[in-house]
């Protein structure tokens, strides 16, 4: 882990916090290309009133446009909760380089807690995954937001 890792996750934090004010669980995601952001994500499930608008997606389709290519494969995505598997197939698809990972989901973690799809050599991409980063930081958020609602 580096402290540019801990910088875009601190960015992705601000986009967690942003779905938090939308009324969407609070997961944030930022693609990164040679140092630079190119796009940022927040779950939108609810604004949206979209099941498939989960941070890694909209940030995914961000980054497609703006880079004028599906293929990520110079990228590197911070998202504060563990893909699930919808979105480490995603990851897989756009060919991402890197991942890293702020709070593991234990209960439908796509990328180490359930399922390891990003290292799975039997499908057609593989990824480098970097857990913990910041991650008491990122499970706060999920059990503030949580912890509001009950």
């Amino acid at each position: 882990m580096s402290n540019r890792d801990e910088q875009f996750m601190e960015q992705a934090l601000v986009a967690a916090r942003t779905a938090a004010a939308q009324g969407d669980v609070p997961v944030g995601c930022v693609v990164v290309v040679n140092d630079h952001v190119v796009a940022v994500g927040e779950n939108r499930r609810e604004k949206d009133s979209d099941p498939t608008a989960h941070a890694e997606i909209v940030a995914l389709r961000r980054a497609a446009a703006a880079h004028g290519s599906w293929r990520l494969d110079q990228a590197t995505v911070y998202v504060t909760l563990e893909p699930c598997v919808m979105c480490a197939g995603a990851l897989l698809n756009a060919r991402v380089r890197r991942v890293v990972i702020g709070a593991l989901d234990e209960k439908a973690g796509g990328v180490g807690s359930r399922y390891h799809l990003l290292a799975d050599p039997r499908l057609l991409h593989e990824a480098e995954v970097t857990y913990d980063v910041l991650a008491e930081d990122c499970a706060r958020e999920l059990s503030n937001f949580f912890g509001e609602r009950r």
